[in-house]
């Protein structure tokens, strides 16, 4: 009987706790012993098995970096090569987002400046005043404290001349923050202000929980732009290089819809699929990727012009995601940024 073989490892990046899926051939599921699966040096728990596929969860405390997947006895196959790339036993390799900065509390993206920075937040219970409310990361891992005296600090979006701002959901109110960490009041009178992106032009959008899509010009003035149904969590926006708006915010409903907003206000639904979808970002490609958070299926998918969503990255409770100028990718949850390089 010819051993098991693997043909293919989806998706190709993971966070730990993420669910990969390997398919292959002959996996021995009938015998007394399953396979064994492992991410590097550490075994990985199956929740899933047949002959011709394997689901298994990733491990924590791996390094990150490209990493082997092995399943014991099984030869990889590389349908591109026309053959078995590795020998009896050999990997397969994906690569692992390591944790960037922990102790956070994000509940939108997290936002890189233009030298690379990556701001986050430390949110906190509704009204509390915590001691930090946003943590500069700088490029090789040092985390600092930048900004304090903001309540319940929520989304934050760099506007085009490279300035950082902030939503206060608790007081519906935009901050803007200057490079020694201080604030002003840039606009207010925003709602549950949750969801912040800008235009090319300077313009702002924020979203409103309740379901009001406000924009906001240089002067603080905010305007109806357009209205959506109301989100239990937060809106999430991001900027097209359309120069459309897209909007995700979780609802009750098994599945919620990617929006949207062409610059008139006209909305539209790019996708109804989505389990909780949280996070936008585009990379610096114009390629738009969504965080998904449902349980069992989370992580983060590449929305393509047509066609079905792609899951690029897995990963449990996810909330946002940023890309560098680069490419440098980072996905966040409530508690932890992870970071993959763009060779990653």
């Amino acid at each position: 009987m010819p051993p098991p073989r693997v043909t293919a490892i989806h998706p190709l990046r993971a966070i730990e706790g993420g669910r990969i899926t390997i398919e292959g051939a002959g996996f021995p599921v009938d015998e007394p012993k399953l396979p064994e699966v492992r991410v590097g040096e550490s075994s990985a728990r199956l929740v899933y098995l047949s002959p011709t596929r394997l689901v298994a969860i990733v491990p924590s405390d791996l390094e990150g970096g490209r990493t082997t997947v092995r399943v014991d006895g099984a030869r990889v196959f590389d349908a591109a090569q026309g053959g078995a790339s590795s020998s009896k036993g050999g990997g397969a390799f994906i690569d692992i987002a390591a944790p960037f900065a922990t102790g956070l509390h994000q509940v939108d993206n997290p936002v890189f400046d233009r030298d690379g920075n990556l701001y986050v937040t430390y949110s906190g219970t509704r009204g509390q005043q915590v001691p930090v409310s946003i943590f500069r990361v700088r490029p090789n891992g040092t985390r600092e404290t930048f900004s304090s005296g903001i309540v319940n600090p929520t989304s934050m979006a760099i506007d085009p001349a490279g300035r950082l701002y902030v939503s206060s959901r608790f007081e519906g109110t935009v901050y803007r923050v200057a490079s020694d960490g201080s604030t002003e009041t840039f606009a207010s009178d925003l709602g549950v202000a949750c969801g912040l992106a800008f235009a090319a032009d300077g313009t702002l959008f924020v979203g409103d929980r309740s379901g009001t899509i406000f924009r906001v010009d240089s002067s603080g003035r905010a305007r109806t732009f357009a209205s959506l149904p109301s989100s239990v969590a937060a809106f999430h926006l991001a900027v097209g290089p359309d120069r459309a708006l897209y909007v995700a915010g979780p609802t009750l409903s098994s599945y919620d819809p990617l929006y949207r907003i062409d610059p008139d206000g006209a909305v539209t639904t790019t996708y109804s699929g989505f389990g909780r979808p949280q996070g936008l970002a585009f990379d610096p490609q114009g390629s738009l990727f969504v965080v998904e958070a449902l349980a069992g299926s989370s992580g983060l998918y590449r929305i393509p012009p047509d066609g079905a969503p792609e899951l690029v990255l897995t990963g449990p409770a996810l909330v946002g995601v940023a890309f560098d100028r680069d490419g440098t990718l980072v996905v966040s949850s409530n508690e932890t940024a992870y970071r993959l390089s763009p060779s990653g």
